[in-house]
């Protein structure tokens, strides 16, 4: 359900009762972009302001499935200088992401952390019902194997955004 802005007020409130939370972030998008049309808060926006406002831990956020369009020449600069761990999605091609979620396991520690999945993290031929389709994302068997590799965290919410049915002719989503 959703646009992304519904993670903000989820994760401001998570930070109030537990601190700085850990996320695991699927997506195509890393959505740490500052203004769009003036405005500082949408769906491209909503991990930049929750930096911004100590919500996250930074060295415990990893985004996995990047790999969407960008004005920018290096797109992924913000998260790397807040030290999150950016995934592309052509290092997930073809490959078990099993070895991948152990060391987010271990970068996670028990410490809280929440999980933002974003539709438009999986390739649109699996999951057409999305605003923001872009080719070559995760399959779903990739999908489910981020979820259960979350098993044993200390996980305290979770959210899947950006599902846009009316997009999905096909009733795939």
């Amino acid at each position: 359900g959703g646009d992304h802005t519904i993670t903000y007020p989820i994760l401001q409130a998570l930070a109030a009762k537990h601190g700085p939370v850990g996320l695991v972030h699927v997506d195509a998008h890393t959505d740490t972009g500052d203004t769009a049309l003036g405005e500082r808060i949408y769906h491209g926006s909503p991990f930049r302001r929750c930096v911004e406002e100590g919500l996250l831990d930074c060295g415990r956020v990893v985004q996995i499935g990047i790999r969407g369009s960008s004005y920018d020449p290096d797109p992924n600069k913000y998260c790397r200088e807040q030290g999150f761990r950016v995934v592309p999605a052509e290092e997930c091609w073809m490959k078990s992401l099993e070895p991948l979620m152990r060391e987010v396991r271990a970068q996670m520690g028990d410490r809280p952390m929440y999980i933002s999945f974003d539709i438009d993290g999986l390739d649109p031929a699996y999951a057409p019902g999305t605003g923001t389709p872009e080719i070559a994302g995760l399959t779903p068997a990739q999908a489910l194997e981020i979820i259960r590799g979350c098993k044993g965290l200390n996980i305290v919410g979770c959210d899947l955004v950006e599902v846009a049915p009316m997009y999905d002719t096909s009733g795939e989503s």
